[in-house]
């Protein structure tokens, strides 16, 4: 059973109620942030809290709550959901309006969620991702505007891809949900700018730096096409290789073993959080 922190109480998800007249729903203004636990405890709690109070502050909403009171809700939501791991998902909104404009306070939800992982095979084959040429609207925070994301669906199925790759003028940003790295011999790289910086992106940033030459830059579509591989990273994928951009093969077409390492390092980082 899902359960949502709400104002001050916490309630079954599918029961929690919000007005019709809130600025996410009426505007699209709102951000989220979403993580995940490992042996019961929130992985990354420090980076993810970070993220998400400096995202409210670009979009400037006010944030409700404090770290500590958060962590309390948060430590709430992992008890009620019993065992097995859990989702948590921040969603901050403007709030309620009377003109359609003026925020009169934020609405902030803590949600439990299940997790939702890509299949076991697609760490040995890779995924496929079709390019899209689109830089998303203040990308460094997490909103809660998918609409790009969501009118491709349809394009998503029909290639049997599983998600997005966004591009522009020559160079290559993230994908829908997830940050991307290409490799090239000893030298890990991921684009710097366009972009969220992901927590796991961080993590896994970390934990290469001892192993490879790092180069955090502009990274070109084409030599993403031509990398001898390209991986995703994200809470849930963990380090995915992607073994196709639309019609092109990367590398051998499945996991790469440079990929396989990383994947190697943040599955024995979490095994014990």
């Amino acid at each position: 059973m899902h359960h949502c922190w709400f104002n001050g109480k916490i309630t079954e998800a599918n029961a929690t109620q919000i007005n019709i007249n809130d600025l996410g729903l009426m505007r699209g203004y709102g951000l989220f942030d979403y993580f995940r636990t490992y042996n019961q405890k929130p992985f990354q709690w420090d980076w993810y809290w970070e993220r998400y109070e400096r995202s409210a502050k670009l979009l400037k909403i006010s944030n409700p709550i404090t770290k500590e009171e958060a962590q309390e809700v948060v430590h709430s939501l992992i008890k009620m959901h019993g065992d097995g791991e859990v989702a948590i998902r921040f969603l901050l909104t403007g709030g309620y309006t009377f003109d359609s404009v003026t925020s009169a306070k934020p609405n902030l939800m803590i949600i439990s969620e299940s997790l939702h992982f890509a299949s076991p095979k697609d760490y040995e084959t890779g995924i496929k991702v079709i390019s899209y040429e689109y830089v998303r609207d203040l990308p460094t925070i997490k909103s809660i505007d998918y609409k790009h994301y969501m009118i491709l669906q349809g394009e998503l199925k029909a290639n049997s891809a599983a998600d997005v790759l966004f591009h522009k003028n020559g160079e290559i940003s993230e994908l829908s949900r997830s940050n991307v790295f290409i490799v090239n011999g000893n030298k890990l790289i991921t684009p710097d700018k366009n972009i969220l910086e992901g927590i796991t992106r961080r993590t896994v940033l970390e934990l290469a730096k001892n192993d490879f030459e790092i180069e955090l830059r502009s990274v070109g579509f084409q030599e993403t096409l031509d990398a001898e591989e390209v991986f995703t990273t994200s809470t849930t994928k963990r380090v995915l290789p992607i073994s196709k951009i639309d019609d092109k093969v990367i590398g051998n077409g499945g996991i790469g073993p440079k990929t396989q390492f990383l994947l190697d390092k943040i599955n024995a980082l979490v095994e014990n959080w």
